[in-house]
């Protein structure tokens, strides 16, 4: 295609609901990055990137705006991912996924305290949960991982950090897939109902469970919080419980399409699952590799806080930008071969979790999730294979996500 004739892609085009996307984001990405690594569009209201270097650099800027409310009006696609009510304060009304400081520092900094303590012990859980998930598989019959594996194991993990009733696990599940809906600027009227009713039993949930843990403290990240909250961190209950709710959904949705993405590509490369059989002191690269060559999430934003210029394009405060980590990763201006999957690839740092103050706050949970699984899977299962080598990977549609609906497989 002539450069006369290259037609940019519109945001919706760069999303699992445009079949040729979903198929292959490549086949969109790289002539973009190519062609033009910064452009806007208009519909939208956004600019997309799609160069390493400049989505490295502006992940990482912690001058930059996160909260959609500094965005422009004409920022269509930044404000509309979330309700933007003008009387209420920001952080009763978002989580630090997009708060900026100072209320994104001052509930992050003891949810991150916390948190990571619960995870630094939490090994030995993980592990349990995970054999008991592989328990249930019958390897005598074909099964599909995704539903019997990658989904319940995530939910799972972090329903036990947070301190949620096994029982109500299926529940936490839809109400997981619900509120990601949010993310989501393409939802359907049925999405959005399923979406405003998960965020009401959610908000329920939460509610009663950190008055209960103020009363009756347990073993689990909520009663840790509350504990948090008496010694004197700065965390209103509302602030609380929508962040709890925010590490619920985050914890388990991208962790399981990490799993289920990660096991798919060394199911067809067999050359890396050999060298992971035979060095499991590979499993942590093996992770990156998956994180960079297939990562769950596709996008995250930014917002102009100043006059900027960017690849030569000129950038005004409170304009958006849309920053394709996926196309990053796959850089060849930063990764030799990038199209190729390599488990033992010379680390470059992918920009899969993000940067900067904003960097996923569940990557340590994810890393030791994926970690465990993998090396669980393939040992349990030495002749694991896809059932049906030639048939294409069903994907989920969900807009700026990368996951399998099934993996069919057969041990």
């Amino acid at each position: 295609m002539s450069e006369e004739t290259y037609a940019l892609p519109s945001i919706l085009q760069l999303t699992p609901l445009d079949p040729g996307y979903r198929a292959d984001p490549h086949a969109t990405l790289d002539p973009l990055r190519a062609r033009c690594p910064v452009h806007r569009d208009e519909t939208a209201g956004t600019f997309i990137l799609t160069r390493y270097e400049d989505v490295r650099a502006l992940v990482s800027d912690r001058t930059l705006w996160r909260d959609p409310i500094n965005a422009e009006p004409a920022a269509r696609l930044s404000r509309g991912l979330e309700a933007i009510p003008a009387d209420v304060p920001r952080s009763e009304a978002s989580s630090i996924l997009t708060l900026d400081d100072p209320d994104h520092a001052r509930i992050r900094q003891p949810l991150t305290q916390a948190f990571y303590a619960r995870i630094a012990r939490f090994k030995p859980d993980v592990e349990r949960i995970i054999d008991q998930a592989l328990e249930q598989i019958d390897p005598t019959k074909p099964f599909d991982l995704m539903s019997a594996f990658c989904v319940p194991v995530p939910i799972d993990v972090i329903a036990a950090i947070l301190g949620v009733d096994h029982a109500r696990l299926v529940e936490f599940r839809d109400w997981s897939e619900g509120l990601i809906q949010g993310l989501n600027p393409f939802r359907t009227p049925e999405q959005t109902a399923h979406m405003e009713r998960s965020s009401a039993a959610l908000t329920d949930y939460f509610a009663r469970a950190i008055a209960e843990r103020r009363a009756q403290p347990k073993d689990d990240l909520i009663s840790d919080m509350t504990r948090l909250q008496t010694e004197g961190a700065p965390i209103s209950d509302i602030e609380l419980r929508i962040n709890l709710t925010a590490l619920l959904v985050g914890g388990n949705l991208t962790t399981t399409d990490l799993i289920g993405n990660a096991i798919r590509l060394l199911l067809l490369n067999p050359g890396e699952l050999a060298k992971l059989r035979a060095d499991p002191g590979l499993i942590g690269p093996a992770v990156e590799e998956t994180l960079r060559y297939e990562p769950p999430v596709d996008v995250t934003g930014r917002i102009a806080s100043r006059d900027m210029e960017i690849s030569g394009c000129p950038i005004k405060p409170s304009q958006s930008f849309t920053v394709f980590l996926r196309a990053a990763n796959r850089d060849p201006e930063r990764f030799e071969d990038p199209h190729r999957f390599d488990i033992s690839r010379p680390r470059h740092p992918h920009v899969a979790f993000g940067g900067g103050a904003h960097i996923c706050i569940g990557a340590p949970l994810a890393r030791l999730e994926a970690q465990t699984a993998i090396l669980k899977v393939i040992a349990r299962f030495p002749n694991l294979r896809l059932a049906d080598p030639d048939a294409p990977a069903v994907w989920r549609t969900l807009p700026f996500f990368r996951g399998l609906e099934r993996l069919d497989l057969l041990a």
